[in-house]
């Protein structure tokens, strides 16, 4: 790996709705997602934004 290949981050992807902060702006749709817990074992429900119920 080069010198500059080891100094990259990952882009800050927060943002704002109203007076709520996310992570990022990844939500779910709601009625396709449950709440979340029929989909933990194959998504990483920490890294979502939210999720939309």
């Amino acid at each position: 790996m080069s010198a500059g290949a080891s100094s990259l981050r990952s882009p800050d992807l927060s943002t704002r709705v109203g007076p709520l902060r996310l992570q990022n702006p990844i939500l779910t749709a709601s009625g396709t997602f449950g709440y979340g817990l029929e989909f933990a074992e194959r998504a990483d429900l920490h890294r979502l934004g939210g999720l939309v119920t």
